[in-house]
């Protein structure tokens, strides 16, 4: 079995994570959480759960990357194939909804098209942007992690942690320093812990249990954190910022989360046939992500799914549930059949120029880092 297929539990969280990711955004288009000022339902309450369980997904996301690329190296090829990736749907979905009349961005201005044409410099897509500045630092972060020793990694951690971490956490107002967890410094912070598992692994999580419990545990403290503070904001009108704080990434009950869910995947155990088809859908899911937060898609896409399965503020608390995780897979398998089409033609693409002079150079470089 190729390590690919023994690390398919990783590349299934992966997908999952992806999901999350999705989910995450339909709850905060259709109105489906707990929000100041507005009354509680049903329907926010049970939004506002899924919402907790689900914030885990891009510290899940960097977990992973981190995990894999401490010991990949860096490729100068795979920074490049990346933000051509980006580029592929930044500039091509604009092009695409001139063309065929859908409604678009495509006549606001230059600035409109200097974010199609350089998505990591304006953040267009923020994740994207973090990310690609993230492994240009990988080089020096794999090289860092695997000098220091055990304790030297794990006082740098702490320090991290309580910067980025452990202070906002629970302070009720917003430090200026703080970006909830939307920028490539949490990213780094990451990155390391999933190094340092990768190292060391975590004795907390022998078992897969434990792991899951801790998770489960995480996801419904934040749940409850939101909901005492949105109860004491109706009362009384304080802790307008802290009511949001428990969904920003670098939140620590999120951070937790997310470690104890990774964590939970080492145990779980994939069938040989289960393996190659996640293994094959895997590496789709970042296209899942760059079609619908596109910012032509990201805040039509939800009214485009009422308009083809019926309006969710029409749907009871069943309904609701139904229409999220219709419109969930619906959003999924739309992004990874683009993402499939993307791959063929980069793959021809690249069989092209592999024996260019670019290329040849990029191998230089590459070779440079081995």
């Amino acid at each position: 079995m190729s390590n690919s297929k023994r690390q398919a539990n990783y590349e299934l969280l992966r997908i999952i994570a992806m999901f999350m990711v999705v989910t995450l955004h339909y709850l905060n288009h259709t109105g489906a959480l707990l929000s100041l000022g507005e009354s509680a339902d049903a329907k926010k309450i049970i939004g506002t759960l899924i919402e907790s369980f689900c914030i885990v997904a891009v510290n899940v996301y960097v977990l992973i990357s981190g995990y894999f690329l401490v010991e990949a190296g860096f490729k100068i090829k795979r920074i490049v194939v990346l933000i051509c990736q980006v580029l592929f749907y930044s500039t091509l979905i604009p092009l695409f909804m001139l063309g065929s009349g859908a409604a678009g961005n495509g006549a606001g201005g230059i600035y409109l098209w200097i974010q199609y044409l350089f998505p990591i410099e304006t953040e267009h897509y923020w994740f994207a942007t973090s990310y690609v500045i993230l492994y240009l630092f990988t080089p020096v972060l794999n090289l860092a992690v695997k000098t220091m020793n055990r304790k030297q990694l794990q006082i740098t951690l702490v320090l991290l942690l309580v910067f980025f971490c452990g202070f906002k956490s629970i302070s009720p107002v917003q430090f200026v320093t703080d970006r909830f967890g939307y920028d490539f410094g949490w990213f780094l912070c990451v990155y390391l812990i999933a190094a340092y598992i990768r190292l060391y692994g975590l004795k907390s999580f022998s078992t897969g249990r434990r792991a899951w419990i801790a998770y489960a545990g995480c996801a419904f403290a934040i749940f409850v954190v939101v909901c005492v503070f949105y109860y004491i904001h109706e009362k009384t009108g304080a802790f307008a910022y802290y009511s949001t704080v428990p969904f920003h990434y670098n939140y620590l009950l999120c951070l937790a989360g997310a470690v104890s869910l990774f964590c939970a995947f080492r145990y779980v155990k994939i069938p040989e046939r289960a393996a190659d088809i996640i293994c094959a859908i895997s590496p789709l899911t970042f296209g899942v992500y760059l079609f619908h937060e596109h910012i032509d898609i990201r805040s039509m896409w939800t009214g485009w799914l009422d308009e083809f399965i019926g309006p969710v503020s029409e749907a009871g608390v069943g309904g609701f549930v139904v229409h999220l995780l219709l419109s969930v897979f619906l959003v999924y398998l739309t992004g990874i059949f683009i993402d499939a089409v993307r791959r063929i033609i980069f793959a021809y693409i690249g069989r092209h120029l592999a024996k260019t002079k670019p290329a040849a150079w990029l191998k230089k470089i590459d070779s440079s880092f081995s």
